[in-house]
């Protein structure tokens, strides 16, 4: 939908519902993949934070330096307030295609469903491709960009695979929260399943897709 690429879509929702929401995933189910491309210590920043859980919950798990940034003022704000005793979670309102952060600032990016929101506006293929060189910029040397996302990866490797970024995209699957837990997802299946496209700099070695 068109309206979620417009700043002002965001500063209506979050007006009119302040309440916690997670796009996709909650934290517990990304957790083991985020585990195992960040570490605790590493500078995190996250991308299109809204106001999900993520960043909470990530700092609950051990997660000590988190940065968030979101195009809302609205939803930054609030976030702000909400976590004011929590002094190493900082907000700041920003554009994910126009950061405003030093080269090689962060170890770790996350973009939860920012990726989709920003296709959803005007001038998608050329403001992905901003944000990819704008999140390739910040990471350090051998930074990871970890991206959950509804698209398959026939669509969304198009985006993220151009050398000019300098990364190795790897693929995995995780169910979606309304797969029973005991039923077997078939990855094969885009309705059953979200993507979390890692995008590593460093020539990062090739894990086996899961």
């Amino acid at each position: 939908m068109a309206q979620y690429g417009k700043t002002a879509y965001w500063d209506e929702r979050y007006t009119k519902d302040p309440e916690p929401f997670d796009w996709y995933q909650r934290y517990s189910g990304i957790r083991d993949l985020v585990a195992q491309y960040i570490k605790k210590e590493d500078n995190l920043l996250v991308a299109g934070c809204g106001n999900s859980r993520l960043s909470e919950d990530l700092y609950e798990d051990g997660y000590s330096s988190i940065a968030n940034i979101d195009i809302s003022r609205v939803v930054i704000d609030q976030m702000s307030d909400k976590y004011k005793e929590k002094p190493a979670l900082t907000w700041q309102q920003m554009n994910v295609c126009s950061l405003e952060f030093p080269d090689e600032s962060y170890d770790a990016v996350i973009g939860k469903a920012t990726m989709d929101a920003v296709l959803c506006g005007e001038g998608s293929t050329a403001n992905i491709a901003k944000m990819c060189s704008e999140v390739s910029r910040v990471l350090n040397a051998n930074g990871v960009f970890f991206i959950v996302s509804y698209g398959v990866p026939d669509n969304r490797l198009n985006y993220l695979e151009n050398d000019d970024y300098g990364w190795t995209v790897t693929v995995h699957t995780v169910p979606k929260p309304t797969v029973s837990a005991t039923a077997v997802p078939d990855t094969k299946d885009a309705n059953s399943v979200h993507y979390i496209y890692v995008c590593q700099k460093g020539g990062g070695v090739k894990l086996e897709e899961n």
